[in-house]
């Protein structure tokens, strides 16, 4: 690699979703609405996760931290997109970019091992229920989210450390509201293959893997709900997976859309939409689906709320 290096490229610039400012301001009160929704529903299920002790459960515990990266995915980008908005200051600091880069992909492999982990836990919970117990034991819990966490940011390392050595080109204008792995490998004037093949094969299978477990472990789960006589109760248990699938479809659908391949053409604005269902939409969307249909996770939310009222009177 030559000596003119990547350190010279002090800064990118940050496009956003949209140069029109009637547009800008529609998208900064979508996206402000959106964000505020997502920290108030993952943070209350936190909350009511720690505060009930009904819900000190393997299922809720992962929850909970489900809720919690949550959180912490969508304040790496949405933050950052209003603010630009407001102050008007696009640029980030190419440091900055390979932060937020690693954050936001940290974050994805969390939710990752996460919807994985829960299938793993609703698997042994319909399929072994009298195993369930001595299966899930707190120390397994733990050791499951914590592995999570190790795994996650060793991965995200490497890919970050394989993006500080490329080497960058005159234009920095990144056509994205994030520093994507994609547009940056696109200005980079640097072979981008071992970057490619580490994305398609070792971010892939860390990608797949979960996916066909979870496809695997709702199969299963689907098979031994259907053996319940009860029609009401197959009714009840379908409806509450599809909704978790919905979510695993989405989740998966615009990753694997957008970073499988990687050296292809893309369409900024497909790349933009896709980016925002996994960021913003599906992190909005958990707290919806797994307390708005849950009595247990309504019954302690309801206390919450009414804690918080009764405070502030």
């Amino acid at each position: 690699m030559s000596g003119t290096n990547q350190s010279r490229v002090s800064e990118f610039l940050l496009l956003g979703l949209s140069r029109q400012p009637r547009q800008q301001q529609l998208l900064f009160v979508l996206f402000l609405s959106m964000y505020l929704a997502t920290a108030l529903g993952n943070l209350l299920i936190v909350l009511a996760v720690a505060t009930d002790s009904r819900l000190h459960t393997p299922m809720y515990f992962f929850l909970s931290h489900l809720s919690f990266v949550d959180v912490c995915f969508s304040s790496t980008t949405v933050p950052k997109m209003l603010a630009s908005h407001v102050l008007g200051a696009r640029t980030i600091s190419f440091p900055g970019c390979l932060t937020q880069m690693f954050f936001v992909f940290v974050f994805v492999d969390m939710d990752n091992f996460l919807l994985a982990v829960m299938a793993y836990d609703r698997f042994v919970a319909v399929c072994h229920p009298l195993h369930y117990t001595t299966k899930m034991t707190p120390r397994l819990c733990v050791l499951l989210v914590v592995g999570s966490w190790v795994v996650a940011i060793l991965d995200m390392l490497l890919h970050t450390l394989l993006m500080a050595r490329l080497s960058f080109c005159a234009d920095n204008a990144i056509p994205h509201f994030f520093c994507d792995v994609t547009p940056l490998l696109q200005l980079s004037c640097s072979d981008t293959h071992l970057n490619e093949v580490m994305i398609l094969f070792e971010a892939g299978l860390i990608m797949v893997a979960p996916f066909v477990f979870i496809l695997v472990s709702y199969i299963r789960i689907a098979y031994a709900v259907w053996q319940v006589p009860s029609t009401k109760g197959r009714w009840k248990a379908f409806s509450t997976c599809g909704s978790h699938l919905a979510v695993v479809f989405l989740f998966y659908g615009t990753i694997i859309s957008l970073y499988f391949n990687p050296s292809s053409p893309h369409s900024a604005d497909k790349d933009i939409a896709a980016a925002v269902m996994y960021t913003v939409v599906t992190p909005m969307l958990n707290p919806f689906i797994y307390s708005l249909r849950n009595r247990d996770m309504k019954g302690a939310l309801g206390k919450v709320i009414a804690m918080k009222v009764f405070s502030t009177q």
